[in-house]
């Protein structure tokens, strides 16, 4: 059995460290690939990923019965969780779902926001500004999503750490192949934590109603979409990990790509307004999504393979990213660039609805941090990726910069303020 190119190969350090050489062999031997090891196809040119995207099912999360003919009983109560959410359903089921939760994410509604984000954001930065050092990941690129989520959602902001830790866990059974033994129980945990939590807030909107997207669905229940309370709270977990591990990982895996090339992070500083754009091509560059896996409902001939009905189906966005079929001098970063059509956020009915809030996060997060750290470099070479093969992102960055002033924010973000520096 060759298992030269199967994804399974993303699990050795060196691939895991830059996973982009081993997509270019892959796209370029054999785009459409049975991989053995997966039992699944491993898809990688960009007009077949967009293809799987559009056309293939992605109602693919596994029966009680198949979990435990693979040894995987104990995942029983997580798939129950995610059978439920939009992300592994199909029309007509999936379109309502979709709709309802994409009404508190409109464009028009997060622009709103954007002063907001600023502020939050500043808060963050006055935390470590005069110090002259920080871990980007663990002190803004994680906590700034979770508190915008957390208000997104309704639920009382002082519970991001909370939102934060679920969301991690969480995250390794959506983003693995292999699913790690020993994290197995602490899932376990979180997802029955999470249920106890949300289920909370759904029954205190009856007294103690607060805007957001609980507040949103359980309306939508009581006015006759007949959303049931498992399925208001299987999807406002969903939310909660799509709103934080997408711009978290953008966030730090965005700004060590800048580090690394000055040259671009130099025109970002000249000139701001080429922000929107940088973001685009950050997302392009180093996607925070790696994968996902769809089903053939049907029998499929796609570059030259014949897929079968029921097969599975990896779709690897950042692959299609890199594809110079479609962007010219892929592996070039480049924060000029207009045709960018990207896969990040997915494509066709499973579009990430929550696309304008991580872009508007990104932008304010970069222009900030770039604004305000003078002098920013990387404070050691050593970069590590998270162990998670379908969302990647950074455990740690560590900068150095010059110390610098902090700068007045919302005084009703007093749980950041109270700790920032004295300067304020």
């Amino acid at each position: 059995m060759d298992s030269s190119l199967s994804l399974c190969r993303l699990l050795e350090p060196e691939i895991m460290d830059d996973p982009y050489g081993f997509y270019r062999e892959l796209r370029e031997s054999d785009p459409v690939h049975w991989d053995p090891l997966l039992h699944a196809w491993a898809v990688t040119r960009y007009a077949d990923v967009v293809t799987v995207l559009h056309r293939f099912s992605a109602d693919r999360t596994l029966t009680a019965e198949q979990l435990t003919g693979m040894g995987l009983k104990a995942l029983t109560p997580i798939v129950a969780v995610m059978k439920m959410q939009m992300l592994f359903r199909d029309p007509p089921y999936h379109t309502r779902l979709r709709s309802l939760c994409a009404s508190a994410f409109t464009p028009a509604r997060v622009a709103m926001l954007r002063n907001h984000i600023q502020d939050v954001v500043n808060s963050l930065i006055n935390r470590f500004i005069d110090k002259g050092r920080a871990d980007i990941v663990a002190d803004l690129a994680a906590l700034m999503p979770a508190i915008v989520t957390a208000q997104m959602l309704g639920v009382p902001v002082e519970d991001h750490e909370s939102l934060k830790r679920w969301s991690l866990d969480f995250a390794e059974i959506l983003g693995n192949f292999q699913h790690n033994p020993d994290r197995i129980n602490r899932v376990l945990e979180s997802v029955e934590e999470m249920t106890c939590y949300f289920r909370a807030a759904i029954r205190s909107q009856k007294t103690n109603p607060r805007e957001g997207l609980v507040h949103s669905l359980t309306l939508a229940s009581a006015d006759g979409a007949y959303l049931s309370e498992d399925e208001i709270i299987a999807n406002c977990i969903l939310t909660m990990i799509g709103g934080q591990e997408t711009t978290t990982n953008l966030i730090g895996s965005g700004l060590v790509t800048l580090l690394r090339h000055p040259g671009q992070m130099q025109k970002l500083i000249s000139d701001p307004s080429l922000m929107p754009s940088a973001v685009e091509e950050l997302l392009r560059f180093e996607s925070p999504i790696q994968h996902t896996a769809r089903v053939a409902h049907e029998d499929v001939t796609l570059g030259g393979k014949l897929i079968r009905r029921g097969q599975s189906v990896i779709a690897v966005i950042a692959a299609g990213n890199r594809d110079p079929e479609r962007f010219a001098d892929p592996d070039r970063l480049d924060v000029t660039r207009t045709d960018n059509r990207h896969l990040a956020f997915g494509w066709a009915a499973h579009y990430c609805f929550g696309a304008p809030l991580a872009r508007i996060e990104g932008q304010v997060a970069f222009s900030t941090l770039l604004r305000r750290l003078e002098n920013l470099q990387l404070s050691s070479d050593r970069i590590v990726w998270h162990e998670n093969l379908g969302l990647r992102g950074l455990e740690a960055l560590r900068v150095q910069f010059d110390p610098g002033p902090c700068v007045p924010v919302d005084s009703k973000l007093e749980f950041l303020n109270e700790t920032a520096c004295l300067a304020c």
